[in-house]
């Protein structure tokens, strides 16, 4: 019997939720993000405006600045928390000329550019309540504009959640990231319930859903 999905808070706001994920070290997942995009769009060549939706503490900003030198990157979240500390890890980087952050949330924040050459977002969907919101945002900053979504993939059971779960932690790792990591493999969506959602918001023949390893997924295409 499927598991249904069981929400969880749509933003991550809690100071000591953004002090854990900033210093976590997500070096393999966020690398893997950048690869699989390069792969998908192996003609970009790194010209234009990147937004980052539900950037976080910019981490993945950072790493597209440093993949893509050319490129100029925006990127917002909703937590005050998450995004102090995106601005501070910029900072550090000497990063500031190219990456800018912004305070809002999906649906609600504008921006100041009408339309971006790529939108890339991680880890962000599964907190949504409401998905169609998501995609809405996606179509209102695209035009003709490469799209990649990475983000967890709910399990068949708890069992397997609990599963995946213990194998992907580690004890040492912060209490909040091992809770919130649980948390979140149980408020992710399946490839067919992200597919429903295409279809619903006129994206099914631009944007492609698969899923990666056992418990990732991607959607990617042009708008």
């Amino acid at each position: 019997m499927k598991m249904d999905r069981i929400l969880e808070p749509e933003l991550m706001d809690e100071e000591e939720q953004a002090e854990a994920y900033a210093n976590a070290n997500f070096d393999e997942p966020h690398s893997r993000f950048i690869d699989l995009f390069k792969n998908r769009f192996n003609d970009y060549d790194g010209k234009g405006h990147i937004l980052d939706v539900g950037c976080g503490p910019a981490d993945i900003s950072i790493r597209f600045a440093d993949a893509f030198p050319k490129s100029i990157i925006h990127g917002y979240d909703g937590s005050e928390a998450m995004i102090k500390r995106g601005v501070d890890a910029i900072k550090k980087r000497e990063k500031r000329e190219r990456i800018t952050l912004y305070r809002g949330r999906i649906g609600e924040i504008r921006l100041p550019r009408s339309f971006y050459d790529v939108v890339i977002c991680n880890s962000v969907l599964h907190h949504l309540h409401k998905p169609s919101v998501f995609w809405d945002e996606i179509k209102s900053y695209s035009d003709k504009t490469k799209v990649f979504v990475a983000d967890l993939r709910r399990p068949t059971t708890l069992r397997e959640a609990v599963k995946i779960a213990n194998l992907y932690s580690s004890p040492q790792d912060p209490e909040v990231l091992r809770r919130d990591f649980y948390n979140s493999l149980l408020a992710a969506f399946t490839v067919e319930e992200v597919q429903s959602q295409l279809q619903e918001a006129g994206l099914q023949n631009l944007l492609r859903v698969n899923g990666i390893g056992d418990r990732h997924l991607a959607i990617t295409g042009v708008i």
